[in-house]
């Protein structure tokens, strides 16, 4: 298998030393475009091959193997010129008043167009900018035994980055996605959404799930049609696209938008669908006064929250999600006890599957839970099980991040489709609704067989501690010297 993490680290390096790619978010702009006309030109390139109809919207002047195929190829100015007078411009105003809305070839023509209106090339040396490619063409995306590869790119570069910041908000360990599709189960004719898809971690994990089910060509297409994602960040959009294309879906179905700006009462039944997988953004606040696209009762600026509510209305009766929340959302009074009343009256909250704070490490160290429900029924009973760090770990970490045989002891606990058979033990506990409703809809509740998880705490948070400990010292101090005056 290609050595991923040491291409990231060379062309990252290589970047570094680029008077236009000075920061890590500029670096990662750079290889996400470079990587989709990669990606996409070499599909493109199949589908002529397997389709004689089909045409590609990129003239064969600017199909990648053509300009950057060769390592000897174009370098220097001449390079960089022709990137930035010839590949952006044309491929940035592709004329789409011929493009068949609802086409393969319209909806890719309509994808180039918003990848390249949307994006530049950032580097200025032409020369650095073939060194970089070159790094790139060591990577072949037609190899089946590399068909996570655009994933571990990601992964690799985000993990490298020492001031990614925010950006690694769109990013769920594989082991996580694979499983909560595996317990949620979608099948052929369900339509499923991601309304915060990011680079479209959730939805190749249906997409895969899916395939193994297929049996004709009408039915991988269905796939493409059913599985559909939200994304208002233009880089996660431009990756996820990416990642669906690279899984063979030939027109992926992500709405660029912000999922929160349109008025909850717009969504109406025909936007509805049967399972939703998502790990929505958390510890922000949301933009554009998007709260008062909900009703009154339920406005927040805090967006998983915000989320939720969109993702209950969205479900149909009888549909099924597996969502990741942080515990900020399980707890709170006010608006946030409304919102869980809410999910509990309306949704049969069955699971709720609490995670190590390192799950999401380097990118998160919050405390977060995967919460299972299932629309159109209250919950009577929510069933709590404790994900515990192998034996020997005191942390996930980037070289020892979550797999998935981890979750092969849930799975044998989780009972089927009709969840039947589960067994209270030190992993496992129940809780019925009247006690949550006593609480305050507290969904918050800790493993009562086992003492509390010691918390991994971050620098910063270590920081933080240390100053509310000076602080409470100054104040004993002045106490003290009160009293002996």
């Amino acid at each position: 298998m290609t050595n991923i993490s040491g291409i990231v680290k060379s062309a990252r390096n290589i970047m570094r030393q680029d008077t236009g790619t000075g920061s890590d978010e500029l670096r990662i702009l750079q290889l996400g475009w470079m990587l989709f006309l990669k990606i996409f030109s070499d599909k493109d390139k199949e589908l002529e091959l397997m389709d004689d109809d089909y045409v590609s919207p990129i003239p064969a002047k600017l199909h990648w193997d053509v300009w950057a195929g060769d390592d000897e190829g174009m370098t220097g100015d001449e390079l960089r010129e022709f990137v930035d007078e010839q590949l952006f411009p044309t491929l940035a105003n592709i004329d789409l008043s011929t493009a068949t809305p609802g086409s393969a070839a319209g909806n890719r023509a309509i994808l180039v167009h918003e990848v390249f209106a949307n994006n530049y090339n950032y580097m200025k040396s032409g020369i650095h900018l073939r060194q970089v490619i070159n790094k790139l063409n060591e990577i072949n995306f037609n190899n089946s035994k590399d068909l996570h590869l655009f994933g571990q790119i990601y992964e690799t570069f985000l993990s490298e980055l020492q001031s990614a910041g925010t950006l690694g908000e769109f990013y769920t360990p594989r082991a996580v996605t694979e499983f909560m599709t595996e317990m949620v189960n979608p099948t052929l004719d369900e339509r499923l959404l991601d309304p915060a898809c990011g680079t479209g971690g959730f939805l190749t994990a249906a997409i895969e799930h899916l395939k193994a089910s297929t049996t004709t060509g009408e039915q991988h297409e269905a796939i493409g049609h059913n599985v559909q994602g939200w994304e208002y960040k233009p880089l996660p959009y431009m990756l996820g696209n990416t990642n669906l294309i690279l899984h063979d879906i030939t027109s992926p179905n992500i709405r660029y938008g912000d999922s929160l700006q349109r008025p909850l009462t717009e969504y109406t039944r025909k936007d509805r669908v049967d399972v939703i997988l998502a790990n929505p953004p958390f510890g922000g606040v949301v933009s554009n006064n998007n709260e008062n696209n909900f009703p009154q009762t339920y406005r927040t600026k805090e967006s998983a929250d915000l989320f939720l509510i969109l993702m209950i209305h969205l479900l149909k009766d009888g549909g099924r999600a597996a969502i990741v929340l942080p515990d900020g959302s399980l707890t709170g009074d006010g608006v946030k006890q409304r919102i869980r009343q809410k999910l509990l009256e309306d949704c049969n909250l069955h699971t709720i599957v609490r995670l190590p704070n390192s799950v999401f490490q380097p990118y998160a160290s919050v405390a977060t839970n995967l919460l299972f429900f299932t629309k159109g029924e209250p919950t009577k009973t929510v069933w709590y099980y404790q994900h515990q760090l192998p034996e020997g770990y005191k942390a996930y970490s980037k070289t020892k991040p979550i797999q998935k045989a981890e979750f092969e002891s849930l799975k044998q606990w989780w009972g089927g489709v009709d969840r039947a058979g589960r067994e209270t033990n030190e992993q496992a506990w129940q809780v019925d609704i009247d006690t949550i409703k006593a609480s305050g809809y507290n969904l918050d509740i800790k493993n009562p067989h086992q003492p509390e998880e010691e918390k991994q705490h971050s620098s910063t948070e270590l920081l933080d501690l240390l100053h509310q400990s000076f602080i409470k010292g100054d104040e004993l101090l002045a106490q003290l010297r009160k009293e002996l005056q």
